[in-house]
Parts: C-alpha cells; sequence; structure tokens
C-alpha cells in the first residue's frame, strides 16, 4: 500500500481517537487534524471543518492521500464532493448520501422503500397539524427536528403537554433551521444500541456495537446531549442480532442507495432499539459516533487506514477486521452547566498516563499560556479497557477521579445497563 499522507476532518473527541488509532499504522507517513483539539496538537491544522475550498486547497498542497471527514456538518456540505471534484481521496458519503442524516424524513424515505423495519412515522410542516396529530396518536410519542441539530434535535415526550410543548420548541426556532420540518414517530420500547459499519457502497462490516448514554443526568434523567458516555459491547448483543440487522437493514439500505445513483461509502451508522418484535432502526448517521468512537477504536485490533483505503477503492470484501475480546468504558467529562450555559476556560490537569489500557481523548479542550483548559461542553472522553464491564468501569471511574478539573460534570453510571444484563 506504501505510506500514505492523511488528514481528518474535525475537532472533538471522535477526530482524537481516529487520530491516536491512525498514528499507530505501519502505512501512515505523516498525519494532519484540521482543526482539532490540545490532544492532537502535535497534528493541528488551522483550518476550520466548514472550509471545505481551504481544506481542498490544504490537501491539494500538502498531497493528502487520504482525507477523513469526522463531523457531520462538511459531509452534508458536500465536502466529499468537492474532493472528489479535484481528483482527492477521500472517505464518507457525498452530498446526496449524507442526507441519510442530513434529513430525518429523507431518511424515513428511504426506509420505507428498503422495507427495513422502524416506527410509524408522519412529516409535518406546519405546527397546527403537528399538534392536531400528536392529540390523534397521545403520548408517548418522539418528535424529531428534519435537519441537523448537533445530535439533541430529539425529542422524547412521554406525556401529551411535553408533546405539544415539544411542536413549539422544534418548529418555532429552537433549532434553528433544522425545525422548519417535524418528524414524529412513535415511541418504541426496548434497549437502545448504535452499531457503525464500514461501508464501500456494496459491502458493509460491522463494527463493536456500543451502547451511548445520552441524557445528561444519572438513571437516563435530565436534557438530552451529544453523549456522556459509551460502552462496548453490551451483553444483550449476539451473533444472532447482529446477522439481522445486517441482512434486514443494512443490506437494503445500501441497495436502495445503489439504485437511486446515490451509492452509500463511509460510515453508516444505524441507531438502533431492540424491541420484543425484534431489531428496528431509530435513525441514521453518516459518520463515526461521538462518543462511540472512542471505545470502538479502543477494541479494534486490526490497522485502521487499510480498512478505510479499501472502502475508498470498492474492495472492503478483501479486508480483514480483528476486535479485542475485552470490554471498553468511555466516560465523558463535561464542562460545569452542560448542557446548558456552560463555563469555558476552566483549568485542567491531566495525571500521566503509563498504562496502554487507559487513554485520555480531548474533545473541547485547548491551550491558554501553556496551561489545558475547556473550550467546549463535552471535554474529555476517559476510556478504559478491562476483560469485563466491571473492570472497563473501575478503570475508567479510578482515572476520571485522578484528573484535575473543578466542578467537572460527569454521570457516575456508564455502563451500568450492562452489568445488571451481562457481567
Amino acid at each position: 500500500m506504501g505510506k500514505k499522507r492523511v488528514l481528518i476532518v474535525g475537532n472533538g473527541g471522535r477526530e482524537h481517537a481516529l487520530a491516536w488509532k491512525l498514528a499507530q499504522s505501519s502505512d501512515l507517513e505523516r498525519l494532519f487534524v484540521a482543526p482539532g483539539n490540545a490532544g492532537t496538537a502535535l497534528w493541528n491544522v488551522h483550518i476550520p471543518a466548514q472550509e471545505i475550498a481551504a481544506l481542498v486547497e490544504f490537501a491539494l498542497k500538502e498531497k493528502i492521500d487520504l482525507t477523513l471527514v469526522g463531523p457531520e456538518d462538511p459531509l452534508s456540505l458536500g465536502i466529499v464532493d468537492a474532493f472528489q471534484k479535484e481528483g482527492l481521496r477521500i472517505f464518507g458519503p457525498t452530498q446526496a448520501a449524507a442526507q441519510l442524516e442530513g434529513s430525518k424524513s429523507f431518511a424515513k424515505v428511504i426506509m420505507e422503500s428498503a422495507k427495513i423495519p422502524t416506527a410509524e412515522w408522519k412529516m409535518f410542516e406546519a405546527s397546527e397539524q403537528a399538534k392536531s396529530y400528536v392529540k390523534t396518536i397521545g403520548a408517548p410519542c418522539v418528535l424529531k427536528a428534519d435537519g441537523l441539530a448537533a445530535g439533541k434535535g430529539v425529542i422524547v415526550a412521554l406525556d401529551l403537554e411535553t408533546a405539544l410543548r415539544a411542536v413549539d420548541e422544534i418548529m418555532e426556532g429552537g433549532f434553528g433551521s433544522a425545525g422548519k420540518k417535524l418528524v414524529i414517530e412513535e415511541f418504541l420500547e426496548g434497549q437502545e444500541v448504535s452499531l457503525l459499519c464500514f461501508s464501500d457502497g456494496e459491502t458493509a462490516y460491522p463494527m463493536v456495537p456500543v451502547q451511548d448514554h445520552k441524557r445528561a443526568l444519572e438513571g437516563d434523567q435530565g436534557l438530552n446531549t451529544g453523549g456522556m458516555g459509551t460502552y462496548s459491547p453490551p451483553p444483550i448483543w449476539t451473533s444472532e442480532i447482529e446477522a439481522i440487522v445486517m441482512r434486514d437493514l443494512v443490506d437494503p439500505t445500501l441497495k436502495v442507495m445503489r439504485e437511486r445513483g446515490t451509492p452509500f461509502q463511509g460510515i453508516l451508522f444505524l441507531g438502533l432499539m431492540l424491541t420484543a418484535q425484534g431489531p428496528k432502526l431509530l435513525e441514521y448517521n453518516v459518520r463515526f459516533g461521538d462518543p462511540e468512537t472512542q471505545v470502538v477504536m479502543k477494541l479494534l485490533k486490526s490497522d485502521l487506514l487499510p480498512i478505510l483505503w479499501a472502502c475508498t477503492e470498492g474492495r472492503l470484501s478483501e479486508a480483514r477486521l480483528e476486535w479485542k475480546e475485552d470490554v471498553a468504558v468511555c466516560v465523558v467529562m463535561a464542562a460545569p452547566g452542560y448542557p446548558l450555559a456552560y463555563t469555558m476556560g476552566v483549568p485542567i490537569h491531566l495525571p500521566e498516563l503509563k498504562d496502554q489500557d487507559k487513554v485520555i481523548f480531548h474533545a473541547g479542550t485547548g491551550i491558554s499560556e501553556g496551561q489545558l483548559v475547556s473550550t467546549g461542553g463535552r471535554v474529555l472522553g476517559v476510556t478504559a479497557e478491562g476483560t469485563t464491564i466491571h473492570e472497563a468501569r473501575e478503570k475508567a471511574y479510578a482515572l476520571v477521579d485522578q484528573i484535575q478539573f473543578p466542578n467537572a460534570h460527569f454521570r457516575r453510571d456508564i455502563g451500568v445497563k450492562g452489568l445488571e444484563t451481562g457481567q
């Protein structure tokens, strides 16, 4: 394959985890992260993820062999199309294919075409009609802003009053232009699992399954967030469930996308609900998840770079994926006040890590006058690996307790669900 120059686009915990993994590749010549954070300081290039023209120019100038896109925004803005137009190799879906995440109603149309098991749904562009429908179906129900809302555009309404209020919140500017259209779905019961898959358009390979913790507070209480922590694999997942998901959800999605003339190459990320009737699809994402990537990269035994390369060449079926038998847990340490107004510039002191089984992934971090400080809402992804969920949790929380981050907000129950159902 030869040594490659690789550019990662993005600045979150996901991008640090991808950089950490790619930096171990025997096929890597040089790595760049644009714009990155304090954890990726060795590789940072000061170009924001949305400045597509500047990123194209940089990739041409630096003779980048492969670009990997982290966040959903540049994908929806057409970064893949812009790079491909200049003959640059890039891993990720085109703007047309990225609509799977960029528009909830588009995603539902694809699910219907592919006959994928999912929640009953309707789409609305006027709040009065939406409210009338909510009164007809009653609560609980799920309300989703149609467009991108940084992982926060979903409201699960357990009573009618909350549902009617959610219609106003989404459609009257709470989520900006993302809320111009509203999708209302039936409420599904079960355990949620995230399954990320590598895809070259024809073939898809699943990664280890992950359980995310979306709510801000312990016991899955409080506001929705971008994710407060993850663990993998959840004991509830079986090889039988995986086979059903690949056969009935993943493969039909790829087939429909090919038939539409918009083949999906990149990361197909399925948000699943494991119901009594079997796995159902909640939503698609079109990129590595955050904080899912932190545990997935910790458990990936194979070199990541040849897998990404094979996807861009339509040769994923020739690639081999190996996973560790261990369990990984990631605890997100967020800024005081998150997910509402939060404090920035909090000084942070990290312990020195000597063990291979622990890693601190940076998200909203920067350097100010030589001092590591918080620069965002979700700040660190404290990740540890063990032979059981219990062991991985113990290691992760022992590390959390060694980090000096005054008034940091984090949950103490990441992975507890797994303890209740398995290890």
